[in-house]
């Protein structure tokens, strides 16, 4: 199956995982509509793209993936330029990583919206086009702690385990009316992502952020009827 012509949504797409999977999708014929906070990398984005001729066309929208009117503009953008929408992945997130009586309050809330609210803000606005399509497909970008935890993940840990539950039950929802859901379950990656970030000596033989875009080309190109619902990926480094 070709992703020519699809549309795709992609949430933290400023850099990254986002970023790499934008360029790799587009490059493939897809068009995709990117959105993270920062409207300036989203421009940058968008040049490079064009810069590199691209087959696709990658539009960004700047906005909180927590916010519902920010999301029904990504949407509604989508439907405008492109008619349609084939793909939502939900990537957005990041990390606090400290013990439980070190985290704040504020540092729950802010993370949580993020990860947990974000991936639900921004699949119900998507959930009524693919609806009424009969068809589409929602991927949500987790982690291999969705399926583990460790001292000092407590708070990282929980949006992801939350993230998986949320999947399990939308899969049970949405799959009568052609619409597949898949979790994608990342070990280390070598990006901002972690505190010394992207490139450090530490991070050798991590996976990189393009090794993640090709999964998720191989995730959203698989032919209508087949649905990849857990895909799982780690660096040869890394025990799990």
């Amino acid at each position: 199956m070709t992703i020519e012509n699809k549309t795709i949504i992609i949430s933290g797409a400023s850099r990254g995982i986002g970023r790499a999977t934008a360029l790799l999708l587009a490059q493939h014929g897809a068009n995709v509509v990117v959105t993270a906070r920062s409207a300036d990398d989203l421009k940058q984005l968008e040049k490079d793209a064009a810069e590199g001729h691209v087959r696709g066309k990658v539009v960004a929208v700047a906005g909180d993936v927590a916010s519902e009117s920010d999301m029904a503009a990504v949407v509604k953008t989508a439907l405008d330029q492109f008619g349609r929408i084939d793909v939502v992945i939900n990537n957005a997130g990041y990390g606090v990583f400290k013990n439980v009586d070190e985290i704040t309050v504020e540092e729950w809330d802010a993370l949580m919206a993020t990860n947990v609210k974000g991936t639900f803000v921004l699949t119900k606005a998507a959930l009524p086009t693919l609806k009424a399509q009969g068809s589409g497909h929602i991927v949500v970008v987790a982690s291999d702690v969705a399926k583990r935890t460790f001292a000092g993940g407590s708070l990282y840990t929980a949006s992801k385990y939350a993230q998986e539950a949320f999947m399990g039950a939308l899969r049970k929802e949405v799959r009568s009316f052609g619409i597949k859901v898949t979790g994608v379950y990342s070990g280390l990656v070598d990006s901002h992502f972690h505190e010394k970030g992207h490139g450090h000596e530490t991070s050798k033989g991590w996976l990189q952020s393009e090794d993640m875009a090709e999964s998720m080309l191989f995730i959203v190109s698989r032919p209508a009827h087949v649905v990849i619902d857990e895909f799982m990926v780690h660096p040869l480094v890394q025990e799990y």
